[in-house]
């Protein structure tokens, strides 16, 4: 039975639909937090040696007047402010004692050889955030541990990486509800484990794990949301859904900028998930998924509370069609754990009749380097938010609220040009914002947040178009399975992503010239792919193919 056909008579999205609709994106807001939280959790504070000779003449706190006369730095070209060595420090004149007297209370530059510096082993950090570096200082201080907090990103996204595949397939295969809220479970007792982890390992390996659980959410979440809907509203479900997570992404920062403390930061995006818990019995399962899996009886119970909650009225057709396949829900009921391995099109065979359609195999290859493309240039550009001129957690808020109109002109372009040339003009644009912004000077940095802007923003709105636009490319017998995969793949580029601003050290302008030229080879990639706007889900390989 044609799904679509049901929902032209049931309401593509009634009050039945809102309803769940709303409560499917609920868990996103948090999902969005778990994703970002580790930008804040670990990152490099401001930290600065601690000098002994002149901390005791009062509080340790990071900034006093005396650093610049007893610390090397320099001064910042946009703030004007002095910023010190993270782990330097000038040596003490020969002449001078291990224990100063205090002079008015004032450290005395002239104690120190300023030609002489010396490496320190003890720090005082910035009393307004605390990070993992505050915790365990001497293994993550110091430039040469740059890279294992470039870890936690890392791992994170392999985490998703992981996730995002077994996920995929549990939900084609166990139904897209279960696997949804097993997700869910799973993403807030490890974001809890993280937030008390005692040691940078525990940290690390809870990161991974709580990176798993996030997964699954979101792209399940989608998935649900876009079966749920007719072929009219389905950009629309998958363009409201990116508002929460957008949301989600900037309460992380708003949580970080009235919180400095990590950990209670991490406790405020993992606890309030566990109550999803409840979802069990308040929201359905996917009625086609359900129809794909022949358990026509389950289908019609949800179908019929549809139509109910709509105010809606079942054709005789359906109704038919309905009780003609029934009578097959027994037997099929029965044989449950045979089916998963003696249908056509379940498991390695589904796969494999994939790769043997050349049309298909195409379009995945290119959609596999543009969920790459897309996660690769979106999280680089998110972490790059906390290395801008100016607050870092506005700077990060207005990163992620700027994905609100990015989403918003992903769903009015997507209705007027198509899905295709959406996501090529999206990605262009992106391309274009990035690779102008490598060469902005700092100084002008109210330029180079601009074009920061624009570009998160074009980027946002391929992400948006080209969930959509898989969502509507794949058959239903992989849809699930084919989004996770995409999504999967797409967590090398994201799994990349955090060690790309270490390139800095080459060139000041490499890494955004890096996201821009890989965004712009996505748009010219995209060129290549079918247009999908105003047509049916395809439930088969062949309506597939013949998009």
């Amino acid at each position: 039975m044609d799904f679509d056909n049901i929902l032209d008579e049931i309401g593509e999205f009634g009050k039945f639909q809102l309803k769940n609709y709303i409560l499917v994106c609920l868990p996103v807001f948090y999902a969005a937090a778990n994703s970002l939280s580790y930008v804040f959790t670990s990152r490099a504070p401001n930290y600065r040696c601690s000098v002994p000779q002149c901390e005791s003449f009062g509080d340790t706190y990071y900034n006093q007047e005396w650093i610049k006369d007893v610390l090397p730095g320099s001064i910042s070209d946009t703030t004007g402010k002095f910023i010190p060595e993270q782990c330097l420090q000038y040596g003490l004149k020969d002449n001078i004692n291990d224990t100063l007297p205090s002079v008015n209370n004032t450290c005395l530059g002239t104690w120190f050889d300023s030609e002489v510096t010396t490496r320190c082993n003890e720090w005082i950090f910035d009393e307004h955030e605390t990070t993992i570096v505050n915790d365990w200082p001497n293994l993550l201080t110091c430039s040469e541990n740059q890279w294992k907090l470039a870890l936690v990103g890392s791992s994170h996204f392999f985490g998703i990486m992981m996730g995002s595949a077994v996920f995929g397939i549990l939900a084609d295969s166990f139904g897209r509800k279960k696997i949804f809220i097993v997700a869910i479970i799973f993403m807030s007792l490890t974001g809890v484990a993280q937030g008390l982890s005692n040691s940078y390992m525990m940290f690390i390996i809870f990161a991974f794990l709580n990176a798993v659980g996030t997964s699954g959410v979101y792209p399940l979440a989608f998935v649900l949301g876009v079966e749920m809907v007719g072929k009219n509203k389905r950009e629309m479900s998958g363009v409201v859904l990116n508002y929460f997570y957008s949301v989600g992404e900037a309460l992380v920062g708003i949580i970080a900028w009235i919180d400095g403390d990590w950990r209670n930061l991490q406790f405020w995006v993992s606890i309030p998930p566990i109550l999803f818990i409840f979802y069990y019995w308040l929201i359905p399962e996917s009625a086609r998924w359900l129809l794909a899996k022949h358990r026509n009886r389950k289908a019609f119970k949800i179908i019929r509370k549809a139509a109910e909650d709509n105010k809606k009225e079942i054709s005789q057709n359906i109704l038919d069609r309905f009780n003609e396949n029934n009578s097959n829900d027994d037997e099929r009921e029965k044989n449950l754990c045979d089916e998963s391995t003696n249908v056509d099109e379940e498991g390695a065979k589904v796969y494999l009749k994939l790769i043997k359609s050349r049309v298909l195999l195409i379009r995945c290859l290119i959609l596999f380097f543009v969920w790459g493309t897309n996660a690769f240039v979106y999280y680089g550009l998110s972490l790059n938010s906390v290395n801008l001129s100016g607050n870092i957690y506005l700077n990060f808020i207005l990163g992620c609220l700027i994905e609100i109109p990015g989403n918003t002109i992903a769903w009015i372009i997507m209705n007027k040009i198509g899905r295709k040339y959406s996501l090529v003009a999206s990605f262009l644009l992106c391309g274009i914002t990035c690779m102008s912004s490598a060469f902005v000077p700092e100084k002008v940095f109210g330029i180079q947040i601009f074009l920061f802007l624009v570009g998160k923003m074009a980027i946002t709105s391929s992400f948006a178009i080209v969930f959509v636009y898989s969502a509507e490319v794949m058959p239903t017998v992989i849809r699930s399975g084919g989004v996770g995969a995409f999504s999967t793949f797409s967590r090398l580029g994201a799994l990349l992503a955090p060690f790309v601003p270490l390139l800095k050290f080459i060139f000041e302008f490499l890494p955004l010239l890096i996201f821009g030229l890989f965004a712009f080879a996505a748009g010219l990639l995209s060129i290549l792919l079918p247009e999908t706007l105003g047509r049916k889900l395809p439930d088969s390989f062949e309506e597939a193919e013949n998009i």
